[in-house]
């Protein structure tokens, strides 16, 4: 299977500065684009100046009327403005921590509400307008004129988080991204309270002030002591809280909480520490007690609940869930009266998304994988089943919103061959209107654009296809060989190969074809939406199945009489600094360089919540681990190896790194080291140029 985008000829080659998001003309370089938002039915743009029907060009509210109708000159842009009431002409401004809504009817001011300087993790019910608050570790809720109620106070105040209520808990693992969950009349409050005081807490260093000071990070490593998590409701008319009564180990993960449409019961995920039993279990809200277990889902590896529950606008007693109980991950019926649960899509294929429902033909939106492995494309399918219906086209990664009734649908997509493509459509028929298909700005700009393609290799097991992107030298010459740089990330939760524009390729590949290399990146086993079994192939070994197929990747790449075998570079990024490091040491006699960004070196340093997944713990998983440990790999390193990462990574702890340069020094290898300053797992703005400067000129000082 080949897929190609097709390289041309030009004046000018790239820049970082031209290709990377913090560089000064990468915004000249983006594709053109319309910024959407929807009111209720109807879709509008957002622009500098305010907001505009998307149909009739009809200006609904500008920033400057919003000026007018509130002091203190709040409206900034349009792009800011959001419409949270289907059925009022109401529009929401935020600016800093003070929500302002106002009726652009009327010009009358709804709710001009400031939240303290100090306050974070704000979550705003636009039903009953309160909104829930933290300062420092506590919560508090206030309301539409900001009078507050303060529900926690045993939450550290110290700076130490030994106990914080109404964040994200469990390190985001579990599709948790938040610690607050309204019921859908506003009136209580569903939160977290994590106690991470018997956590041990690494220590980190921040240099920048005259006398270098320590802070510490509260890090759960696989197989040590691990928070604990309680689910508090607060109900905002008695200003009381009941917790409910969960079961199981005090270190079980609680997440995907939801609530029933009525606001009577609460819904939980729960996941024992193992992670291979999950049970969703029903509480009651006023009582916080345990009505019962809804079902349960075992796995001899693990479970991974990712999603909540998604009620039927037109009937409450049923919701869709996603679960991955038939080896991929696909949405179901759960009647809560019955508790039975019925399959509504199946195939070998991936729901990636559950994007809504259409309440009118009683039809779910969903984003899948259906007719290629690298697509993302829409689909609407009735809630008894059946077949699907493709909404747009049947090509590339899409990006969709729904109208609150949910019979259209504002669809942007990007394919190998389409930068940006806007369109207004029907999830009735899959029918509408393009708002717009941007250009190529690299073409009209006279850049030159090296090929890219996209094919498929065996994987390890000479069975399971592996998706692949090729990226070669600007102005390729087949009859020359070329140094040829892999570029890996391998690990789960991510893609690298994708049918969006240039089939996902990365700026700094682009900036590498112009300075003569060739780019190979594939998808190995163990990588995203392929699958229960291919993700699940590298379980307890991570890095082994990963590194076999990147060398059947290797192996193709030596097929070629245009690559250079002799100069064979790796590079990736945190699971792919883990997967660069290994494949440099494992196989030093056919790396020559490699860069290394943010690796783990050792998983017994890595987090409980993701490093027991993969990896159970290290006390019943030594072998695993010490066959997985990179430590003991040092020793092998040949080629010229460099590890980047920052100096205060919370993610990989600077820990994995240096534990294996001290590797390496009683070892005698000689691997280089590149720190960022106060800088985390990842390099934003114009250190992202800096970066990957380094990384390029590496690669020029000793591959070429």
């Amino acid at each position: 299977m080949m897929a190609m985008c097709t390289a041309l000829s030009a004046q000018k080659n790239f820049t970082l500065n031209d290709l990377l998001g913090g560089g000064n003309n990468a915004h000249n370089l983006r594709p053109e684009s319309i910024y959407t938002v929807w009111w209720g039915n109807t879709a509008l743009q957002t622009t500098p100046d305010g907001v505009k029907n998307l149909l009739t060009g009809e200006t609904v509210v500008s920033v400057e009327q919003v000026n007018k109708w509130v002091p203190e000159h709040i409206a900034v842009s349009g792009h800011y403005f959001a419409f949270p009431y289907a059925d009022e002409p109401i529009v929401q401004v935020m600016k800093g921590n003070r929500r302002v809504l106002v009726n652009f009817k009327t010009g009358e001011v709804v709710m001009d509400c400031t939240l303290p300087r100090d306050a974070g993790n704000s979550d705003f019910n636009s039903v009953s307008k309160f909104t829930a608050f933290t300062i420092q570790g506590n919560l508090y809720v206030s309301d539409a004129k900001g009078n507050q109620q303060q529900i926690s106070k045993d939450g550290s105040t110290d700076g130490s988080d030994n106990i914080v209520y109404g964040t994200s808990v469990h390190r985001d693992e579990f599709g948790i991204t938040k610690g607050t969950f309204w019921s859908p009349d506003g009136q209580q409050l569903a939160f977290y309270r994590m106690d991470q005081s018997m956590v041990p807490s690494y220590p980190q260093v921040d240099i920048f002030p005259r006398i270098s000071q320590t802070y510490t990070d509260h890090y759960p490593m696989a197989g040590e002591t691990s928070h604990q998590v309680k689910v508090g409701i607060y109900n905002v008319n008695t200003k009381k809280t009941v917790w409910l009564d969960l079961e199981g180990a005090p270190d079980d993960y609680h997440t995907n909480i939801s609530w029933a449409p009525d606001g009577k019961t609460i819904y939980v995920f729960e996941l024992n520490r193992d992670q291979n039993d999950m049970r969703l279990v029903a509480y009651s809200a006023e009582t916080g007690k345990s009505l019962h277990t809804v079902l349960q889902e075992c796995d001899p590896k693990y479970v991974e609940p990712m999603n909540g529950l998604e009620f039927l606008p037109w009937d409450a007693s049923k919701a869709v869930m996603q679960s991955q109980r038939d080896g991929y991950n696909h949405l179901y019926l759960l009647d809560l009266k019955t508790d039975k649960l019925t399959q509504i899509t199946k195939g070998n294929w991936v729901v990636q998304e559950f994007v809504g429902f259409n309440t009118k033909d009683k039809t779910l939106i969903y984003k899948g994988n259906e007719s290629d492995p690298r697509r993302s494309c829409l689909y609407s399918i009735s809630i008894k089943g059946g077949k699907s219906t493709l909404i747009g086209a049947e090509d590339g990664v899409h990006y969709a919103s729904l109208s609150a009734d949910g019979q259209q649908v504002l669809d942007q997509y990007t394919s190998p061959t389409v930068p940006r493509s806007i369109n207004l459509l029907s999830t009735k028929t899959g029918k509408g209107k393009n708002l717009l298909t941007a250009a190529d700005r690299w073409v009209e700009q006279g850049y030159n654009i090296p090929e890219i393609t996209s094919g498929s290799i065996k994987a390890a097991d000479g069975v399971t296809d592996l998706y692949y992107r090729m990226v070669k030298p600007v102005d390729f010459d087949p009859s020359k060989k070329y140094p040829t740089v892999i570029y890996v990330y391998g690990g789960p939760h991510a893609h690298n190969v994708e049918a969006s524009w240039h089939w996902g390729l990365r700026g700094w590949e682009a900036y590498m074809a112009t300075k003569g290399y060739l780019l190979f990146i594939l998808d190995n086993r163990g990588s995203e939406w392929r699958g229960k079994d291919f993700e699940q192939a590298t379980f307890r070994q991570l890095g082994e199945i990963e590194m076999q197929d990147q060398m059947e990747g290797v192996k193709y790449l030596k097929s070629l009489p245009y690559v250079d075998a002799d100069r064979m570079g790796v590079h990736g990024w945190s699971f792919g600094g883990f997967m660069t490091t290994n494949l440099m040491c494992s196989y030093p006699d056919v790396f020559k360089v490699g860069v290394a960004g943010g690796p783990v070196i050792d998983w017994k340093y890595y987090e409980v919540m993701y490093g027991e997944r993969y990896m159970d713990t290290p006390q019943t998983n030594p072998e695993g681990y010490a066959k997985c440990s990179l430590v003991s790999k040092a020793k092998n390193l040949k080629g010229r190896l460099q590890i980047i990462y920052g100096y205060n990574d919370p993610t990989c702890v600077p820990q994995h790194t240096l534990s294996f340069i001290n590797a390496c020094i009683d070892a005698n290898t000689q691997p280089d080291l590149f720190t960022y300053p106060g800088e985390g797992h990842n390099m934003r703005g114009i250190k992202q140029v800096h970066l990957h400067e380094r990384i390029t000129r590496y690669f020029e000082d000793h591959l070429k």
